[in-house]
C-alpha cells in the first residue's frame, strides 16, 4: 500500500505526517530536532530505500544537515561537519537552506546555504563541497543581502543534462551553469528590481523561489519580490505572467508534479503587509502556463486569515491526481489531494512552518 510522507519544519523541530493509502494522516508523537529550526528538508527516494535529509539549525550547537534512512524514525548526524566553509573564505555557515537531490545524478545532492553558496555532495548528502566557481563570482561583492539574509534558497538540476544547473538567490537574483558548475552567468533578463534605482539590472533581484514545469523543462516559474513570471527557454528570458493575480507579491512557487502548464502560488498582500492577499487563505492555480489564474480556497478558512506561507512552505507530491501541501506563519498545515481543488487542514497551533516536504515512499 502507497505511503505519503510529509516533512514540515518548523522553528521548533520537525514534524513528520505519515498516511496509508486513503487512510488517515498519522503525525509522530514529537518533533525530531527539538527545539531546533529546520529550514530545509529533502526526500530522496532514489538508491535501495528512501533517504530524508533535514537542514537544522540549533542556537547552541549552529547549522548540521541530518539524514535518515528510515523514513525519518532515526537520524544520523555525521562526526564532521556536513556543510563547512573552508578556511580561506573567511566565511562560516550560518543556515543550510535548501537540500535538492540531483535529477540526473544517482548519488549527488546539493546544497544551499547562507552566506549564499552552493555545495555538492556525491554520497547521498553525508559530505559537501563547496562549488568554487559560484562563491568566487565576479558580481559576488555586489551581492547584497535581502531581509531574510543572503541565502541561496532555490537548486534546480536537469534530468536532461547534469550539466546544467539553476540557482537563485536573495538578493542577487538567478544564476545558470551549463558546464557543470565551472562557470556561471546571471539569467535575470525580464525581472524587475523594483526597490534599485535601475529596475532592470543584470543581477541584484530579490527572487523568492523559482519552480520548474512537469511537462517542458525549459519552462520555469519564478516568484520575485514583487511580480511572479515565466521563462520558456529555461531562465535566459522571463515573461511577466502575474496580471491576473490579486498580488504579485509573496514568496512560494511550486509546479504539478505531472501535468505541463500546470503551477500554484500563494500571494501575499505587500511586502509591508505580509499576510495573505485580501487577508484570504487562498492557493492560486495556473493550468495555462500563467495566462490565467484560479482561487483555490474549497476547505481552507474562510474569515480574515493572516498565515503567510514563506519560500519552501509549498509544494506537491508525486502522485496523480497530485498531493498539494503548505504551511504557514500560524504553524498551520493544510493538504489537497486533487490537485488543489479541495483542503483539508491536517495540524494545527505548531511553530512557525519554514519548509514542508511530502513523496511518496511505499
Amino acid at each position: 500500500m502507497t505511503e505519503v510522507l510529509l516533512a514540515v519544519g518548523t522553528r521548533k523541530g520537525l514534524f513528520i505526517g505519515r498516511r496509508r493509502g486513503h487512510g488517515p494522516w498519522e503525525f509522530d508523537e514529537s518533533p525530531y530536532f527539538n527545539a531546533q529550526a529546520v529550514y530545509s528538508v529533502a526526500i530522496d527516494p532514489r538508491g535501495p530505500r528512501p533517504r530524508l535529509l533535514a537542514g537544522g539549525d540549533s542556537a547552541h550547537w549552529g547549522p548540521s544537515v541530518f539524514h535518515s534512512d528510515d523514513l525519518g524514525r532515526t537520524w544520523t548526524e555525521p562526526p564532521r561537519p556536513a556543510v563547512r566553509f573552508p578556511k580561506d573564505t573567511g566565511a562560516s555557515l550560518e543556515r543550510v537552506w535548501q537540500l535538492h537531490p540531483a535529477a540526473a545524478e544517482p548519488d549527488v545532492v546539493y546544497a544551499g546555504t547562507e552566506p549564499a553558496a552552493l555545495y555538492r555532495s556525491v554520497d547521498r548528502g553525508e559530505s559537501f563541497e563547496l562549488v568554487r566557481p559560484l562563491w568566487e563570482h565576479p558580481t559576488r561583492s555586489r551581492w547584497v543581502p535581502g531581509g531574510g539574509g543572503e541565502g541561496l534558497h532555490t537548486v534546480l538540476t536537469d534530468a536532461r543534462d547534469r550539466a546544467a544547473l539553476t540557482v537563485a538567490v536573495s538578493t542577487a537574483g538567478v544564476f545558470r551553469t551549463t558546464d557543470g558548475g565551472a562557470s556561471w552567468a546571471p539569467s535575470n533578463s525580464g525581472v524587475a528590481a523594483v526597490f534599485l534605482p535601475d529596475p532592470n539590472p543584470e543581477f541584484g533581484q530579490c527572487v523568492h523561489k523559482v519552480a520548474r514545469d512537469a511537462a517542458d523543462p525549459d519552462r520555469l516559474y519564478l516568484q520575485n519580490h514583487w511580480g511572479v513570471y515565466r521563462s520558456d527557454d529555461a531562465g535566459a528570458r522571463w515573461s511577466d505572467i502575474g496580471a491576473d493575480l490579486p498580488s504579485t507579491f509573496g514568496f512560494a512557487v511550486a509546479a504539478h508534479p505531472h501535468r505541463g502548464d500546470t503551477a500554484y502560488v500563494f500571494p501575499i498582500n505587500a511586502d509591508s503587509d505580509r499576510v495573505p492577499a485580501d487577508r484570504r487563505c487562498r492557493v492560486f492555480r495556473t493550468t495555462d502556463a500563467g495566462r490565467t489564474w484560479e482561487p483555490l480556497a474549497r476547505g481552507l478558512p474562510t474569515g480574515d486569515h493572516y498565515g503567510t506561507v514563506l519560500r519552501d512552505a509549498l509544494c506537491t507530491d508525486d502522485a496523480d491526481p497530485a498531493g498539494v501541501y503548505f504551511g504557514n506563519r500560524n504553524g498551520e498545515v493544510f493538504a489537497s489531494a486533487d490537485d488543489g481543488d479541495s483542503w483539508r487542514q491536517l495540524a494545527a497551533h505548531l511553530p512557525d512552518v519554514l519548509c514542508v516536504r511530502a513523496a511518496l515512499v511505499g
